[in-house]
């Protein structure tokens, strides 16, 4: 049985599209670890993946929303969730190390977390893009431009690997493609949204998203009741971007506000501290974590903040969005959104207030039948994808070369 390993760190988004990988190559007869941090533990051994710890045990949410508190501005909310990410793989190094040993692969996330360690193993990886923007384009002469942005953003991006790569007496890289697989670059999105870019190396391919239905899954009494009493409701899932560092009252009245003044129910996720503070009218409920495989169905239109995973998901499960992006991933992925024809024009955050949500909500209301027609054909093309299937097709055909 061959043995895998792979590693992330960060919120539930983060970690989840490595969940749902681990799952399916287990399902295949993979001998699979997933190495995150503590507080993960529980969610992935309920997918029957084995778990390692790696790094300390900080409370993700809470540092999640200090970083989005503090930074208003997209790029620096950015940055400074890099340097956070960069430390905390600097820190977690020895123990990635050792989970690494007696290993066939490593599969190596977004951040990279793996690609030295297996490197200094002499151990085979396979890459993970998430963001297709940070792929080089190697087969196109490089502009005045695109050498000032590289000679900003390579350093910065390079410098925390270099730190890693020290303690194993590997030389030092210029930028970070240097650190990637040779041989095979995944990119978990679908060709309906992204194309496969004609100046990237041949080793990048665009795979299809991945997915794993969770049938098992049965909602409480409260929320069946709730769907059984109306309408579909609006969805808000506003992921990382609703962890409070302190309460956020006038966030969420404004949301409650504007469900209230376009006569919609809402189920709303997140906001757990703020809830305290507010009392939701009947047309409303709150929820902790639920499947969107078995949520987004049961929802008129989803208000997200344009992770990935959940961009991903209201695609894949045929529910129109409204998009909220924060930060500089979650804008390219809502103008997809909005490109496609499967969401509104994106909400700025530092915009938001009830009478922009309530002009989109209308918005959507007047245009609905187009929305929902362009999403459920696109969901159509997406099943049919197997993005899944293929990445473990191709897997399997890597580690038997």
């Amino acid at each position: 049985m061959k043995k895998i390993a792979m590693f992330s760190m960060g919120t539930r988004g983060d970690i989840q599209p490595y969940l749902v990988l681990s799952k399916g190559l287990i399902n295949k007869g993979f001998d699979v670890t997933l190495g995150s941090h503590p507080c993960w533990r529980k969610l992935v051994e309920s997918y029957g993946v084995h778990f390692v710890s790696i790094g300390p045990n900080v409370d993700i949410e809470m540092e999640a929303s200090k970083i989005r508190g503090t930074s208003k501005n997209p790029m620096i909310s950015m940055l400074k969730t890099m340097n956070f990410v960069f430390k905390l793989i600097n820190n977690s190094s020895n123990e990635i190390y050792e989970c690494c040993k007696g290993k066939d692969l490593i599969i190596v996330s977004h951040s990279q977390m793996g690609a030295t360690e297996a490197e200094s193993l002499k151990i085979k990886t396979i890459n993970v893009t998430l963001q297709s923007e940070m792929l080089p384009e190697t087969k196109r002469k490089k502009t005045l431009k695109d050498k000032v942005v590289a000679a900003f953003i390579n350093p910065i991006m390079a410098k925390p690997y270099n730190q890693i790569r020290k303690k194993y007496n590997l030389k030092k890289v210029k930028s970070m493609d240097k650190v990637m697989s040779k041989e095979l670059n995944l990119i978990p999105i679908s060709k309906y949204v992204l194309e496969t870019n004609p100046y990237w190396e041949e080793k990048n391919k665009v795979i299809g998203y991945w997915f794993l239905e969770e049938d098992e899954y049965t909602p409480s009494f409260e929320l069946q009741q709730f769907l059984a009493q109306g309408e579909k409701p609006i969805l808000l899932s506003l992921g990382a971007m609703s962890f409070e560092s302190n309460e956020e009252v006038n966030k969420l009245n404004c949301f409650i506000e504007a469900f209230s003044r376009t006569n919609k129910r809402a189920i709303i996720q997140g906001f757990n501290k703020t809830r305290k503070f507010v009392t939701l009218p009947e047309t409303m409920i709150a929820i902790d974590s639920v499947p969107h495989s078995w949520l987004f169905k049961q929802g008129y239109a989803v208000i997200h903040h344009c992770g990935f995973g959940t961009t991903a998901s209201s695609m894949y499960y045929g529910i129109p969005s409204i998009p909220i992006p924060h930060v500089l991933d979650q804008l390219s992925f809502a103008n997809h959104l909005y490109r496609l024809d499967v969401g509104t024009k994106p909400i700025k955050a530092s915009e938001l207030n009830a009478e922009v949500l309530i002009n989109t909500i209308q918005e959507l209301d007047h245009h609905y039948v187009f929305y929902k027609s362009n999403v459920l054909e696109l969901s159509n093309k997406m099943y049919l994808e197997a993005g899944l299937e293929k990445t473990i097709q191709l897997i399997e055909k890597s580690l038997n070369s």
